[in-house]
C-alpha cells in the first residue's frame, strides 16, 4: 500500500486482513515517505497496526481507533468532543449514571442551572491511564475537577494531583486550563467554543449576553479582530499555530467576556 500514512486505522487493518487467507504465506507491505515527517496521528496509527498481530485483536483496534480519532457525540450528528476529554470508558459510565438518574426522576442539570459548555481546542485534555491507572480513582477525580469554578481551587487541585501522583502530564495540565475556561464560559453565558489555528468561534447560550453594550464595544474595536456572524456567533480572528497558543488565547478572550458579564450582573444587583 503506497502512502499508508494517508489511510485510517480501520482501513489499514481491513486491507491487511485481505492478505494471507490462502494456504500460501503472504505479506502486506505499507510504504511511507522517507524524507517527510509523519503526523502524530499517522505515526500512532501505524504503531498500533504493528502491535496488533494476534487473532481476535479487532476490539483492541477499535478501542485504539476511538482513542486516536475521538468518538464525539454518539447519539447525534454533532461532534461534541466529550469522549475525547474524559476517555471512552468514563464517558460510558457517566452516560449510564445520567440515564439512571433521569429514569429515577432526578431533576435535569439544565433545570438546576448546572449546564456544561463545550470546548473544542483540538488537543488532548484528560487524565491518562498511565498517570492514574485505577479507573474508579480517575472517575472520582473527574467529578471533583468538574465541580471547580475558581482559579485558586483549580490551582489547589493541580497541586494535590502532583502531591499524589507526581508531575502533571501535558494532558492533565491542559485539562486544568480547560476547566478554568469552562468556568469562564459559565460566567459569560458561553455555550460552545471552537478554537483553531485561525481563531475562535464562540456561541452564546440562547444568544444572550449579560452586557450587550460591552460586547458591541469589543466587536467595534478593530484591534480585537472580532465580528458577529449572521447566526449570532462571535468570530475572533487570531494566529494560533499551536494548541497551547489556542488554549491561552481562548482563555484570554473568555476572561474578558466573563469580566464584562460579571460587572453587568453586579451593577444590576446594586441598581435593584
Amino acid at each position: 500500500m503506497h502512502r499508508a500514512d494517508h489511510f485510517g486505522l480501520a482501513q489499514l487493518c481491513q486491507i491487511r486482513g485481505r492478505i494471507g487467507r490462502a494456504k500460501q504465506r503472504a505479506y502486506a507491505l505499507f510504504t511511507i515517505p522517507a524524507d517527510q515527517k509523519l503526523t502524530d496521528q499517522a505515526e500512532r496509527r501505524l504503531t498500533v497496526l504493528q502491535s496488533l498481530e494476534s487473532l481476535g485483536a479487532g476490539f483492541q483496534l477499535a478501542s485504539h481507533d476511538l482513542d486516536i480519532r475521538g468518538a464525539g457525540n454518539l447519539l447525534g450528528e454533532e461532534q461534541s468532543g466529550h469522549i475525547r476529554e474524559v476517555g471512552f470508558e468514563l464517558y460510558q459510565a457517566m452516560l449510564e449514571e445520567a440515564v439512571a438518574g433521569l429514569r429515577g426522576g432526578q431533576v435535569d442539570y439544565e433545570e438546576q442551572g448546572e449546564w456544561s459548555p463545550t470546548i473544542s481546542l483540538g488537543m488532548p485534555v484528560m487524565i491518562p491511564e498511565h498517570y492514574v491507572p485505577d479507573l474508579q480513582v480517575r472517575m472520582q477525580l473527574y467529578r471533583q475537577l468538574g465541580d471547580l469554578s475558581d482559579a485558586r481551587e483549580i490551582d489547589a487541585a493541580g497541586a494535590e494531583l502532583i502531591d499524589r501522583f507526581g508531575p502533571l502530564p501535558a494532558e492533565v495540565e491542559a485539562l486544568l486550563k480547560v476547566i478554568l475556561v469552562k468556568a469562564l464560559c459559565r460566567t459569560a453565558n458561553v455555550e460552545k467554543v471552537d478554537a483553531g489555528p485561525k481563531g475562535a468561534i464562540i456561541t452564546l447560550r440562547n444568544n444572550e449576553f449579560p452586557d450587550p453594550a460591552g460586547l458591541v464595544r469589543i466587536v467595534a474595536d478593530p484591534a480585537n479582530q472580532a465580528r458577529i456572524r449572521p447566526d449570532q456567533k462571535l468570530v475572533f480572528a487570531r494566529d494560533w499555530p499551536s494548541a497551547d497558543a489556542r488554549l491561552k488565547g481562548t482563555a484570554a478572550i473568555l476572561s474578558r467576556m466573563a469580566k464584562l458579564a460579571q460587572g453587568s450582573r453586579e451593577a444590576a444587583t446594586l441598581t435593584g
